[in-house]
């Protein structure tokens, strides 16, 4: 792994927030709409809205990750 703090902190959250995005702008791409839509019309609100779940997903997943192996320990 890596020694860096900020890394260790924050990796999970990013790589979330990047599959994140990019799984919005796929989900945009397939089935977004023309008009009317708030969110799926345009493809960067969409991928901003991915990026910013997957990120909060994985946030939790990390804290989750970290809870057990303080139980572990």
């Amino acid at each position: 792994m890596t020694d860096n703090p900020f890394i260790k902190k924050a990796g999970l959250p990013m790589l979330g927030a990047v599959i994140g995005a990019v799984a919005g702008y796929v989900y945009w791409y397939y089935w977004g709409c023309e008009e009317g839509c708030t969110i799926r019309s345009f493809w960067w609100r969409m991928s901003l809205w991915g990026g910013l779940m997957g990120g909060l997903l994985f946030s939790l997943l990390q804290d989750g990750f970290t809870k057990r192996k303080k139980e572990s320990d």
